[in-house]
């Protein structure tokens, strides 16, 4: 929550330097970057916080890896808005003065504290249940997807690089970048506050929404939770369950599908038909399964005319009957 924070002090400082600070990069204010990562940071560190104290075993190494993380956010992201403060660029960065050199180590192993502690917390959700099954396994498929979605931004570099470039920082001066965001394309041309490519592949994409699935996968169990208590057939806890695998899939395969586009160098608002139809045949199929389930679920409510057996309560004797076979019902 420290680390929480200090991000959220972040997001307002970047939030003032949006307006104040006229400098740029790449067509963007040099405060839109840690803005975004700076929300994210606290929108998955309250994640974590709520979640570490629920797991009972091993709670020793679960508040060690919390700490990891805590810590390995603050100077990752502290090397973000520092650069943003200097007005140059923090990714892919390879300029040969000092500061930026120890940064970059600094910046580059910090991955793998974020990525290796949250690694280890999904593989001890493995072994834990947290509440009912639908939670469990929302936090589980979510910390892995989260940990698929980090992944993702160790390949960016990779995938997507075209060799040493140059670029300017905000005051004109010339930087050498190594490494770029977009996929086939260079950076620049990207959509409004996300600065997704809009000409081509952008791993962003997926890596944003795997890193933020077990949010969405907890909301809709808070959500099913809430309607159970005016919706009869919800109270299941099977049901629930069932919904919310539905959701994970669903989503799962949004994932799948952005993550394939973006490796195709296209871009997330120009689908091709290929894209398109991996959507449509997503939207049916989870839609298909949210019907059955639903179905099934409302038909285990309906007791057949005269089956006491089915509701569970026998019939109620008429009043002033008498002899030992009478049912009394308070």
């Amino acid at each position: 929550m420290i680390m929480v924070a200090a991000m959220s002090a972040l997001v307002v400082v970047a939030s003032f330097g949006l307006f104040i600070d006229g400098r740029e990069l790449m067509q963007a204010s040099v405060w839109a970057k840690p803005l975004k990562f700076g929300m994210s940071f606290v929108i998955y560190g309250v994640t974590l916080a709520w979640l570490l104290p629920k797991l009972h075993r091993a709670r020793r190494t679960m508040w060690t890896l919390g700490t990891v993380f805590a810590v390995t956010g603050l100077i990752d992201v502290g090397f973000i808005a520092v650069q943003a403060a200097r007005g140059t660029y923090s990714h892919f960065n390879v300029n040969t003065d000092v500061f930026n050199q120890i940064g970059q180590v600094v910046f580059s192993s910090g991955v793998v504290g974020l990525f290796g502690a949250s690694l280890l917390i999904a593989v001890m959700l493995l072994f834990q249940r947290v509440g009912d099954a639908a939670l469990t396994w929302s936090l589980r498929v979510g910390i892995g997807l989260s940990v698929i979605g980090m992944a993702l931004a160790s390949f960016i570099r990779g995938w997507a690089a075209t060799g040493p470039r140059t670029a300017e920082d905000a005051y004109g001066n010339s930087v050498t970048l190594l490494g770029q965001h977009g996929v086939g394309v260079p950076d620049g041309d990207g959509m409004p506050i996300t600065n997704w490519s809009t000409v081509g592949g952008d791993l962003r994409v997926p890596h944003f929404i795997g890193l933020h699935s077990i949010q969405v996968f907890v909301l809709a169990v808070l959500l099913l939770t809430a309607l159970a208590a005016r919706i009869s057939w919800l109270r299941s806890e099977r049901v629930r369950a069932q919904l919310t695998g539905v959701v994970i899939l669903g989503y799962s395969a949004v994932f799948t599908i952005t993550t394939w586009q973006a490796m195709r160098g296209q871009p997330l608002v120009g689908p091709d038909a290929a894209t398109w139809t991996a959507l449509g045949v997503t939207v049916v199929v989870t839609a298909l399964l949210a019907t059955l389930a639903i179905s099934a679920a409302r038909r285990s409510l309906v007791v057949p005319a005269g089956d006491w057996r089915s509701s569970g309560a026998p019939p109620r004797e008429p009043v002033g009957s008498s002899g030992p076979d009478r049912t009394v019902t308070p």
